[in-house]
């Protein structure tokens, strides 16, 4: 394999990280393997121009992106779209898509899992023009993202406390609104205080993180409104991984869902993969089965086979 690295110095783990020796690093483990290994690193702001030229090199080169969810997210985008192969390093905060993919958290046992991995088909969502490899969400979700924004943080640490201190201001306040779901050809309004489409359902574990990324179906998690009563609870369950069993909190299943909103705020907002955009006032979200290739540890029933 070709790889070309793109790493995000601004990303959370490599803002104290020695990159220029850990590109070294790579590129010996990569080549130790037979491949090709070239890396380049650049500020946050550079990083979707730097993919896209790697994604319009010749040979079909594996676009390896190192940063946090928000980079990784854009990097799916280009790979997908340019047909190529995705490897994820993970340097952010959560790394939910890497989590997914079963890739190490620390960055010298991803590397060197990749270095010996296999690449895969796995699926890609979009609402509207937009792609996403884990969530759309709309309502609780975007706006304790925008009260953290108002907060300031400069480290990982400081980013994870700054979340609980708005998610508690969300919960103290949170979102009431009218949608009209359109789901397995079936219309229904109601007022709720989230909805939040993964792609592919989550697991049983406590971080909303899929066990396979290859079911070709959407996960639909729709948060009814809350009573006063309720709020401290789901609260509580969202921080034990319970929170499907809370009765306010729906599971669906579909490949396409539409939303409608008919008294749209002027300035609403939603999230993808984490980042808030402009919440349209019509949103169709459907799932591409198996389109997003990636590079991911090899399993242990194919290490046994070429043993």
């Amino acid at each position: 394999m070709r790889i070309h690295a793109v790493f995000n110095r601004d990303g959370g783990t490599f803002r104290t990280t020695d990159m220029q020796q850990f590109s070294q690093t790579a590129k010996t483990l990569f080549e130790e393997r037979g491949h090709e290994f070239s890396s380049e690193i650049v500020s946050g702001k550079d990083m979707v121009k730097a993919m896209q030229r790697v994604a319009g090199e010749s040979g079909e080169p594996v676009l390896m992106a190192g940063g946090g969810d928000g980079t990784i997210s854009a990097a799916a985008d280009i790979a997908w779209k340019a047909g190529i192969p995705l490897a994820v390093l993970p340097a952010g905060t959560m790394n939910l898509f890497a989590r997914a993919l079963k890739i190490p958290l620390d960055l010298t046992a991803a590397l060197e899992s990749l270095a010996t991995g296999e690449i895969i088909a796995v699926d890609i969502s979009t609402a509207n023009d937009e792609s996403f490899v884990h969530q759309f969400s709309i309502g609780f979700q975007p706006q304790m993202i925008e009260f953290r924004n108002t907060l300031e943080y400069s480290s990982r640490w400081g980013k994870r406390l700054a979340s609980l201190r708005a998610f508690a201001k969300a919960v103290s306040k949170p979102p009431n609104f009218k949608v009209r779901m359109t789901l397995n050809g079936k219309a229904s309004e109601r007022k709720v205080s989230a909805v939040s489409v993964a792609n592919n359902p989550y697991g049983q574990g406590m971080l909303p993180v899929p066990d396979k990324l290859g079911r070709g179906e959407l996960g639909i998690y729709i948060a009814r409104k809350p009573t006063p009563a309720s709020i401290a609870k789901l609260a509580l369950s969202v921080f034990t991984g319970s929170w499907r069993d809370h009765p306010d909190v729906e599971e669906k299943f579909a490949r396409t869902i539409e939303l409608h909103f008919p008294h749209l705020r002027k300035h609403a907002k939603a999230t993808i993969d984490g980042e808030l955009i402009q919440l349209p006032r019509d949103v169709k979200i459907q799932i591409h089965p198996g389109e997003l290739k990636v590079l991911v540890p090899r399993s242990p029933g194919a290490e046994e086979a070429d043993s």
